[in-house]
């Protein structure tokens, strides 16, 4: 059977570490920017989302109410999470949808004057399985402009919500201005297609478990399962290569219940020396050119 899917990686002959200056581990946050991307009647789309805290749905009609909640994430949560990185001197990735870098450029220079890099989310706060090439095609390329326009910088980073098509890296890789992508979730360490790097994503290790039935309730629970998660692969990286995603958005973790968690996991990973804390681009970048170098 030629299976056009690859269920053993690295198995039995994972690739030594290789972060600068000898660090075991690299941790990469992820700030997921979809306020104003997610689909609402009321911005003319044709439904709403129903995607949060609450299983709701209005039907036909604008959503005035789901609206409020998402726009929380840039009018309170964004500088929470800010802050907090901040103090702690850590740059992130903000992995951001076309229409929120159109609709709030405000935003994005405040991300990029703090020294993060701002990443490709699509368009809109959607999946792209269903999509065809030249749709999606056009929606790499409305996104990619959107984010260069309002930061002053080209995106090199990409990643789809949920689920990318069969078209996406190939479409990602054929425009050359790429570096990575994040549409995985089946390994702690990135790899290679050619010359672009593929950086493996969590959803365990997200806020997105404060979802109803995510598991996450406390500030505690997301701090200690990521700590926990921390411990594990930093230790596993005393031998071979490691990498941890941690993945947040505006409108969860910046919630005032909840910042303690990411404040508390701040602090447990700032206080190792073996650790290297940095935005997408520079992890991909420093795969990229470790696998030169062994070629």
């Amino acid at each position: 059977m030629n299976d056009r899917r690859d269920f053993k990686g690295y198995f039995g002959a994972e690739p030594a570490p290789c972060w600068p200056d000898g660090k075991q581990l690299a941790v990469s946050f992820v700030v997921n920017v979809e306020e104003g991307a997610e689909l609402s009647i009321g911005d003319g789309d044709p439904r709403n989302e129903s995607t949060y805290e609450i299983r709701e749905e209005v039907e036909g009609a604008p959503d005035p109410c789901m609206e409020t909640h998402f726009a929380y994430g840039t009018r309170q949560g964004y500088a929470r999470i800010a802050g907090a990185f901040d103090s702690y001197g850590v740059k992130a990735t903000f992995s951001t949808c076309g229409r929120v870098a159109e609709r709030s450029p405000w935003l994005m220079r405040d991300i990029v004057a703090r020294g993060h890099e701002v990443s490709c989310h699509g368009w809109l706060w959607q999946r792209h399985a269903h999509m065809t090439r030249t749709e999606e095609e056009a929606i790499i390329e409305r996104t990619h402009a959107a984010i260069k326009a309002a930061c002053g910088v080209a995106p090199v980073g990409w990643h789809t919500r949920s689920a990318p098509s069969v078209n996406t890296r190939d479409l990602l890789i054929g425009r050359g201005d790429f570096l990575y992508d994040s549409d995985v979730y089946d390994d702690d360490i990135p790899r290679m297609a050619g010359g672009h790097v593929i950086l493996p994503y969590a959803f365990d290790t997200n806020d997105m478990r404060f979802s109803p039935g995510g598991g996450f309730v406390q500030a505690r629970d997301f701090s200690d399962y990521v700590i926990g998660a921390f411990d594990r692969l930093l230790a596993e990286g005393e031998g071979a290569a490691r990498m941890m995603s941690i993945g947040l958005h505006l409108r969860l973790i910046g919630r005032p219940g909840r910042i303690g968690g990411l404040e508390d996991v701040l602090a447990h990973i700032c206080a190792h020396d073996d650790v290297w804390i940095a935005p997408r681009r520079e992890i991909a970048a420093c795969w990229a050119e470790a696998q030169r170098a062994e070629a």
